[in-house]
């Protein structure tokens, strides 16, 4: 099954969900709606301390689809009216907010809540 996480840039929070999805067993990608030159340094940072790697460029959704082809899983991490619709079996928005600009420990506990609504994904996965 696999699982898209979206956000407004893929610098920030879809790159943390890719990270856990994956630490969980997901077969999981994240990608954002517009390009960026790179992944938010805090984002790497909060991700090595929880000994995980934050992949390396942000890529687009249009990047993404033709790289991996359809979802089964499409979850939006709080672009709200900007994010774009991508087809998928299901979808699921999550109301995360964007760390950009502030203190490491917004980061953290942005990555810490990411990281609880990840394993009840993967829990709620698995009774599909």
């Amino acid at each position: 099954m696999k699982v898209l996480f979206v956000c407004v840039h893929n610098k920030r929070r879809s790159i943390m969900a890719e990270a856990f999805g994956k630490k969980y067993g997901l077969n999981a990608y994240s990608a954002g709606l517009e390009k960026t030159d790179g992944v938010d340094e805090k984002v790497v940072e909060v991700l090595k301390e929880k000994n995980l790697n934050a992949k390396q460029k942000p890529q687009t959704i249009d990047e993404v689809v033709r790289e991996v082809g359809n979802f089964d899983v499409v979850v939006t991490m709080g672009c709200l009216d900007k994010c774009p619709f991508v087809p998928a079996k299901k979808h699921i928005s999550w109301n995360i907010e964007d760390p950009a600009g502030k203190d490491i420990e917004v980061y953290r506990k942005i990555r810490d809540e990411i990281e609880e609504k990840v394993k009840e994904l993967t829990n709620s996965l698995k009774d599909i």
